[in-house]
């Protein structure tokens, strides 16, 4: 099959023929249709994270089983699905515990010295975020996948994979955002864009979009912002500040900066709650003033969301077909494998939501 390869630290990824395995009794073979191009594998690309290459990359997709394990039961051949980077084992204190999120079970994974599910010339393929979604298929443990309704269409349930999972988590699961509050969002990116979104949907009193540049207001008020702010004017924390009468009451970040991450404390009122999305690179750090904490502030983080997928995915896919998602407008291109490069190329400029891979089917 074709897949996206990274070989190299800051080099493009080569699309190249990739082996995969067949389903092992607990894993599901599914068609990939379509892959949303996440800042996160960025983040891989350029080294801010590490990850042993070569690999395939991508973790936000949807698909089609085309084949499942003698012990699956939760998914079937020609069901419509979702995958998810953060598979749960079902078993842990973290499971029990309702933060399935938060699992890291090697239970999902495959054994050391058992067949590996991707591999190349014989050689073993390092299976990315234990998904590798920039291929035509995924071999996957069943716990990483959901089946969702089929008039869903799957160019959009690919993004609930990831970043809609992740911003609009974090603003109803995380943070519990409610009805009236004052929210702001630094960022808006596909993260950003869904986390102004789960706020509308939250019933937010005022949702205050922010980002370098007005490219994106028109679009941020479309997703349900009241207000846009220009992330390069002068003074940022003081403009929030005085247009809220002393801050907001939550705040996202969803860019992966220490500036922006110390901009999005910086701006809660007192008792306010700001939440990280966005992936600082290792080794940054944060520094917030100490005595904010004796105004109740807090400073948090999210991991995808804080989400129960088997639940929250068919769910937010609910809510598309409501029409109280907007995934229509977060579709900023849509394009073949062969233009993954150019897609990043395009990220970098931050004038787009989201690229999606859609992929050729028999």
């Amino acid at each position: 099959m074709k897949a996206a390869v990274l070989r190299e630290v800051g080099t493009p990824l080569q699309i190249e023929d990739v082996q995969i395995g067949t389903p092992g009794p607990r894993e599901v073979l599914i068609r990939t249709v379509a892959a949303g191009v996440c800042h996160s594998d960025l983040h891989f690309i350029e080294g801010s994270y590490k990850h042993p290459l070569p690999a395939v990359l991508g973790h936000e997709a949807a698909g089609i089983v085309e084949e499942v394990g003698s012990e699956v039961t939760l998914v079937q051949p020609g069901d419509h699905v979702i995958t998810c980077l953060n598979p749960y084992c079902g078993h842990c204190e973290y499971c029990l515990g309702g933060r399935m999120n938060l699992c890291v079970s090697p239970d999902t994974r495959r054994r050391e010295g058992e067949p590996p599910r991707l591999s190349q010339n014989g050689e073993p393929l390092p299976q990315y975020l234990n998904l590798s979604a920039f291929a035509e298929k995924m071999l996957v443990h069943e716990h990483a996948c959901v089946a969702i309704r089929k008039d869903m269409p799957l160019d959009r349930a690919a993004l609930v994979g990831c970043c809609v999972t992740t911003g609009v988590g974090a603003v109803i699961n995380t943070a519990g955002v409610r009805p009236g509050d004052t929210v702001a969002v630094i960022g808006l990116g596909g993260v950003g864009l869904s986390a102004v979104n789960g706020a509308a949907i939250a019933n937010a009193g005022r949702i205050i979009a922010i980002d370098m540049g007005m490219a994106k207001a028109e679009l941020a008020k479309e997703f349900g912002a009241t207000d846009f702010v220009d992330a390069s004017e002068p003074d940022l924390v003081k403009r929030i500040k005085k247009m809220t009468g002393g801050g907001v009451q939550y705040s996202f970040e969803a860019v992966g900066l220490t500036i922006t991450a110390e901009q999005s404390f910086g701006i809660l009122r007192r008792g306010g709650t700001a939440t990280l999305l966005g992936m600082i690179p290792v080794g940054q750090n944060i520094s917030v003033p100490g005595v904010a904490f004796l105004e109740e502030k807090k400073l948090q983080g999210s991991f995808m969301g804080s989400n129960r997928f088997p639940t929250d995915m068919p769910r937010l896919v609910d809510m598309y077909m409501a029409g109280k998602l907007n995934l229509d407008r977060m579709v900023s291109r849509r394009i073949k494998l062969e233009q993954v490069n150019e897609a990043f190329a395009e990220m970098k400029t931050g004038a787009i939501a989201r690229s999606v891979i859609v992929f050729d089917q028999p």
